[in-house]
Parts: C-alpha cells; sequence; structure tokens
C-alpha cells in the first residue's frame, strides 16, 4: 500500500504536458516550426512601440540597444537551458523549484500569470480597439469594421471579442502541443511582415516623393528632462524579446533537443530584423511625429492617393490577426503553469481531458471579462507586467546562474547575471516611475 503510495507521486521536475515520445502519440517539433512558435511569443504588441523608441533614441542608439538587448536575452536562455540540462528540469518552474525550493518554483509560476494574463488582456482590448473602434476624452475612433459596415451591435465591441474568443482562441487554445500551432505561428509571423512590407512601401514611396528626411542619428539631449526620457524607452525594449515561459514546453517536444540553442538564434536573429526594420522605416515614414503606438499613424492620411485608406486598413487587420494568433501561444504556458500551481502532484494535463478543459474555459473567461469589463486593468497592469516580465527574462535566469546549484556556471556567466540583475531593476524602477508619473498628469489634466 505504501508502495503504490510512493508509486502514485509525480516527480516535481516532470513536464506538465507529454513529451514527444509521450502518451499523446505526436511526433518531435521539427526545427522550422520551433522558430515559429518561439518567434510568436516574441513578437507581440510590444512591435508598435518601436518606432517611437527610435524618436526619443535616434536611429544609431535605438538600433545598438536592440541587437544588445537580443543577445542578452540569448545568453539568458542559454543559462536557463544548460542549468535545465545540468539538473535534469523539463520545466520553468522545476528548474527554479531546484534552485530555490517551493518558493522559487511558487514564485516564477506566479509571475507567469500575472504576465500572461496581463499581456492576452491587452492583446484583446487591442484587437477590440482596432476592429471596432475606442472612445478616448468623448471623441469615438472608428474601428475597421464600423468604416467598412457602420455602427452597430454586430460591430460592437463585445460582439465583435465574443465572435473572436468562439472562432479563433478556443480551437486554438484547444490543441494540447504547443508543436500543434506551428501552423499558426508561421502565418502570424508572416501578419508581422505584411505590416512590415506595407510601411516599408510607403516609406519608400514618401522618400521618392520627397516628402520625408534622413531620420535622427542620435538622440537630442538638450536639458537634464531630455536626458531622463532617453530611459522611459528602456522598459520597451528590454521585455521586448520576453519568451523564457516557452523555452522548455518548445524544447521539450524538440526532435532533436540538440537544436535547440540553434533555434533560440535562429529566431532571435529573425525577430532581431523585424524589429530594425520596423523601427528604422517607421520612424523613417513619420519622423518627430511618430506616436507611442505607431499604429495610431495609420489611422490618419497618409496622402498616397487612391488606395491610401486600403493600405490603413490593411496595416491595422494584419496586426489584429497577428495579435489573434499570438494568443493561443502565449496562452499555452499560462495554462500550464496554473495547473503546475493549483495541481503539483498531478499527472500530465494532457491527460486529463477534464483538468485541461476547466483551466482552459476558466483562463478564456477570465481573459474576455477583463478585456471588456475592467475598464482600468491596462493601467493595473502598466506595473504588475513590467516587474513580472523582467522577472521572468533576466532576473530568475541570472538568478539560478548565481546560485549555481550543478556547478556548471563559469565566471563570466556570473558577471553577466549581476549585470542583466541590475539591468533588470533599473528599467523597472524607471518603467514603474514613468507609470506613476503619467498616472499623476493624466488625473491633473482631468482635474483641470
Amino acid at each position: 500500500m505504501k508502495k503504490d503510495k510512493q508509486r502514485a507521486v509525480v516527480d516535481e521536475k516532470s513536464p506538465l504536458l507529454p513529451t514527444k515520445n509521450g502518451s499523446d502519440g505526436g511526433c518531435g517539433a521539427s526545427f522550422a516550426g520551433a522558430v515559429f512558435n518561439l518567434s510568436t511569443t516574441v513578437i507581440g504588441a510590444g512591435i508598435m512601440s518601436l518606432p517611437a523608441t527610435m524618436k526619443v533614441l535616434g536611429l544609431l542608439l535605438g538600433i545598438a540597444v536592440i541587437i544588445t538587448m537580443a543577445f542578452l536575452t540569448e545568453a539568458s536562455i542559454e543559462f536557463l537551458l544548460r542549468c535545465s540540462r545540468a539538473s535534469k528540469s523539463t520545466s520553468y518552474g522545476g528548474l527554479m523549484g531546484d534552485s530555490f525550493g517551493r518558493f522559487g518554483r511558487a514564485l516564477i509560476q506566479l509571475c507567469i500569470l500575472v504576465n500572461n494574463i496581463g499581456i492576452l488582456i491587452v492583446y484583446m482590448i487591442i484587437i477590440g480597439d482596432v476592429l471596432s473602434g475606442t472612445t478616448s476624452l468623448g471623441i469615438h475612433h472608428a474601428g475597421v469594421l464600423e468604416g467598412w459596415f457602420g455602427e452597430s451591435f454586430l460591430t460592437g465591441r463585445f460582439f465583435v471579442l465574443l465572435v473572436t474568443t468562439l472562432v479563433v482562441f478556443v480551437p486554438l487554445i484547444s490543441l494540447k502541443r504547443i508543436d500543434s500551432l506551428r501552423y499558426t505561428s508561421a502565418l502570424s509571423v508572416g501578419f508581422a511582415v505584411v505590416f512590415l512590407v506595407i510601411m516599408i512601401g510607403i516609406s519608400l514611396f514618401e522618400l521618392w516623393s520627397g516628402n520625408v528626411t534622413m531620420p535622427r542619428l542620435f538622440p537630442d539631449v538638450t536639458d537634464w528632462s531630455s536626458l531622463l526620457k532617453l530611459f522611459t524607452v528602456v522598459p520597451v525594449l528590454v521585455t521586448g524579446y520576453i519568451c523564457h515561459y516557452n523555452v522548455h514546453s518548445i524544447d521539450n517536444e524538440l526532435e532533436d533537443t540538440s537544436q535547440m540553442k540553434a533555434v533560440v538564434r535562429t529566431s532571435l536573429g529573425l525577430c532581431s530584423a523585424v524589429y530594425i526594420a520596423t523601427s528604422f522605416f517607421g520612424f523613417l515614414l513619420f519622423g518627430d511625429a511618430t506616436l507611442d503606438d505607431v499604429l495610431a499613424n495609420f489611422s490618419t492620411d497618409l496622402g498616397i492617393p487612391i488606395v491610401g485608406p486600403a493600405l490603413n486598413d490593411a496595416v491595422r487587420v494584419s496586426y489584429a490577426l497577428h495579435l489573434m494568433l499570438v494568443f493561443p501561444v502565449i496562452f499555452h504556458p499560462l495554462r500550464l503553469n496554473l495547473d503546475e500551481l493549483c495541481f503539483p502532484r498531478a499527472g500530465p494535463l494532457a491527460s486529463d481531458g477534464f483538468r485541461f478543459g476547466s483551466l482552459s474555459a476558466g483562463l478564456v473567461g477570465v481573459v474576455f471579462f477583463g478585456a471588456n469589463f475592467i475598464p482600468s486593468i491596462w493601467d493595473a497592469f502598466q506595473f504588475t507586467g513590467a516587474t513580472a516580465a523582467v522577472s521572468i527574462g533576466f532576473i530568475f535566469p541570472a538568478c539560478i546562474t548565481l546560485r549555481d546549484r550543478c556547478g556548471i556556471a563559469r565566471k563570466k556567466d556570473k558577471i553577466l547575471s549581476i549585470s542583466m540583475i541590475v539591468l533588470a531593476v533599473f528599467s523597472n524602477a524607471v518603467a514603474i516611475y514613468s507609470d506613476v508619473y503619467s498616472l499623476f498628469q493624466k488625473g491633473s489634466s482631468r482635474r483641470g
């Protein structure tokens, strides 16, 4: 009896989903599928903020920071993979548990829950804004569907998000392996490239027409205030590559796990190319008129005869479709970590249909409710999201390396880890300061 009890306890380092040789019968994931899934995890809503960072930093410094963050992200993921191999951990939570015990395991799981729920709610809000419009300061900005079919219940935010949830999100989140999302991930990256190609085309047309000039190469620092402003864009770039919560799922399903390092490098190279091109051509096109969210620039007249409005709609629709297909890739680790937090001794999640369905339905309901009925939730996630994201991407991997339970960390690894922690804490402090300041500014302007 005692033996049976011991046998029923599941190893806390075991994966929450069956691996490629698991009971779901799936074969190992391909290199290309892994690259697309990791790239889709990286390229989300933050891509629209990149041109505005160039406006603050200038092209040369801005591009240099993008490249630097790609190298730091690769290093932090390498720390995770090396430590995971040494400790035989197959999940981020298992690795944190191995290094810092139950508290560490629960902490990373809570950070992933906060970060990913916040991301998914923001994605759903953006999809609603793009398709159904939004009202700000009493002024209504029409969405794409409202522009095509007029204002009605069928083009309203609630109905559009309900249909999107039932028709797009529910079928995709029902897939139990992240590798099953490889085709939609490839399509998602494709939609991001469509947005980029349109922006490049418009930029080159405007350049040929003589309507744009070469953007600034260096930041414009004239006083202490403009110097401080340089640091407000750091959090955008620091969190631009956060994908660490999906690394273990992708690695577990990969046919040849020795390819994971190449998968990470290929994915970060692809994402960096998209980020640099978006930053350069977005800033080239709109110059100092570039808004914090460059998508807002495309809601105005681009000055291109005949096809201008169609290009505006194409950019916004491709972006909305991109976020729809990113949604299930972010949802996958959210569900896994919630399951691991709530049922740490249960078997693989994919093997229990009731548990899988209940967690999926509950999480989708929370995200849908948050996006539709809690108007101030975006402000809340500006604080929690910034803290959780930098912890997941830099602070925890660095702490695992410094802890070095398996004795594999080199001196340069520890120096780099300390640098990551300093950068992460600094960027988080700047992000929180910036958010608090902007909220006070909003409050004072309303009272005025």
